[in-house]
């Protein structure tokens, strides 16, 4: 069976890397370089707890899949990294309360104990805090290379600078227009993030509401003698107003919007890195004043903010592996084997099916053919 993946991504990359292991796949990729979008400029980490209930399920069935990775590749992908929360008013606090720590994978923390694993912060200004120990940092483009490799030692193809122009049905399958030229296939598998939309109508099928969303990221200074080390934890707003990590000598920040946006290559307002920085220095002592470099990246979401996988029954052999939004590289091991099994209509792994169960999810809640197409239903809550 052929299998065309559309999409260079960690998504796309994953996805082909485990349908390789029985189809002959050929992934596509518009742009000349692999990776150039959302998983290129990721901030990665791996924290259980994080997301909707079906990205917390493959984030904690991707734990010793990550080990399994680890053990093929000679090298670890995830290094540990505390992830701290941080409450600043009483919205904040009663969402810490009523929607964080009872999800079983945060500590909560007196002011004073954040204060001691985040010493730059100003103790005014946390009202609570906790902690998820067991977090970690990741290596988004090494697993994505790992997974490039491992495609092409699985005899995979990669054809890059090759945009998608044209998707047509056939007696046995889906024709692909791409470049100057064009494939015949069996099944084509659509995981190009913000741009899957746009694929599904170049297709003749619904969309199904996916929002590209921008998150801007900048790389700041640390001022000399600040209270920083380098294995502080990843301090995050609960409320989503800010984030910031050591990186060596530097603090990685971001303002943490979602802004709608257009599929496209963002770049990063001065309006919105002036707000990463505002954000940080109201919550700790830093006074962070110059940025070294700044970049924006897509992060994109369906309506209920849950990944999507498989086909609609309208249009067989037409499948999707989108909507990871920002969970993209921490589940990228279970997410990709649950994809290739629903793609091929193999029996989805175990250990997959009972991570969703445990987290009051089902194979249900990802599946494509039970997504609205847009408007039907609004956002669930995260």
């Amino acid at each position: 069976m052929g299998v065309v993946v559309v999409g260079g991504g960690i998504a796309g990359m994953s996805v082909a890397a485990e349908l390789a292991r029985d189809h002959d796949v050929l992934l596509v990729e518009g742009e000349r370089e692999l990776a150039r979008h959302t998983t290129g400029r990721s901030a990665a980490s791996y924290i259980p707890g994080h997301g909707a209930a079906p990205a917390r399920a493959l984030v904690a069935a991707s734990r010793e899949r990550f080990a399994a990775l680890a053990e093929e590749a000679g090298h670890a992908f995830l290094r540990p990294r505390a992830v701290l929360h941080i409450a600043q008013d009483d919205d904040e606090e009663r969402t810490l309360r009523e929607e964080i720590l009872t999800l079983g994978s945060v500590d909560e923390l007196t002011v004073a104990e954040a204060v001691q694993r985040w010493p730059a912060l100003r103790a005014d200004r946390v009202r609570a805090a906790g902690v998820v120990e067991d977090a970690q940092d990741a290596d988004p483009l090494g697993l994505h290379e790992h997974y490039r490799r491992t495609l092409r030692a699985r005899g995979g193809e990669i054809r890059t600078g090759v945009p998608v122009t044209a998707l047509h049905p056939t007696a046995t399958g889906w024709r692909i227009a791409i470049g100057d030229d064009h494939v015949d296939t069996d099944l084509v598998v659509l995981a190009a993030g913000a741009w899957t939309d746009g694929l599904l109508t170049l297709a003749g099928a619904a969309p199904i509401g996916l929002r590209p969303l921008r998150r801007t990221i900048a790389i700041a200074r640390i001022p000399d003698g600040a209270p920083v080390r380098r294995d502080d934890p990843f301090a995050v707003s609960v409320g989503e107003h800010w984030y910031a990590k050591p990186e060596g000598e530097y603090l990685l920040v971001s303002p943490s919007e979602e802004t709608p946006a257009e599929p496209g290559d963002p770049r990063p307002e001065e309006l919105d890195v002036a707000r990463a920085l505002e954000a940080v220095n109201d919550v700790t002592t830093l006074g962070l004043r110059s940025v070294v470099t700044s970049w924006t990246g897509l992060r994109t979401f369906a309506p209920d903010r849950s990944l999507v996988i498989g086909d609609r029954p309208e249009h067989p052999g037409l499948h999707l592996f989108a909507g990871q939004g920002g969970s993209g590289i921490e589940t990228a091991p279970a997410a990709a084997v649950l994809a290739a099994a629903v793609i091929t209509g193999a029996d989805p792994p175990a250990d997959v099916v009972a991570a969703l169960e445990d987290h009051g999810a089902g194979l249900d809640d990802v599946l494509a053919r039970r997504m609205p197409t847009p408007g039907e239903r609004p956002d669930r809550p995260r």
